[in-house]
């Protein structure tokens, strides 16, 4: 699977409703033999495969040339599973809500299988 972008994040952002800007975003790795991704995803609720716990937040965050970029996270003391992908999200505090951003696959990034430690 290719990397892509959920279509609901897609929704709210051409609706000006997903301000990665101010809101909280965050990662989450996964392991693709338990998710697959799907764009009928939208929120947190809906993932399965998640390997450890969420990232702190994603701090300084810059938007140049279509590119969403931040600070290097790190994933502290998780064990588990290989993970092959991450997935970028909108935290609200309540996993119902909070909005599927980018689905990251490991074709596509470099770092990524990791096996957690």
């Amino acid at each position: 699977m290719a990397s892509a972008i959920y279509p609901k994040a897609k929704e709210q952002m051409l609706q000006a409703g997903l301000n990665m800007n101010t809101g909280v975003i965050r990662a989450v790795l996964i392991d693709t033999n338990t998710y697959t991704y799907s764009a009928a995803h939208e929120d947190y609720a809906d993932l399965t495969g998640i390997v450890g716990s969420e990232s702190d937040p994603i701090l300084s965050k810059t938007f140049a040339s279509g590119t969403f970029d931040g600070a290097d996270i790190t994933f502290t003391a998780v064990t588990g599973v290989e993970s092959e992908a991450l997935v970028l999200f909108l935290d609200t505090g309540t996993a119902a809500n909070d909005l599927l951003i980018a689905f990251i696959d490991s074709a596509d990034v470099t770092g990524l299988p990791v096996t957690p430690n």
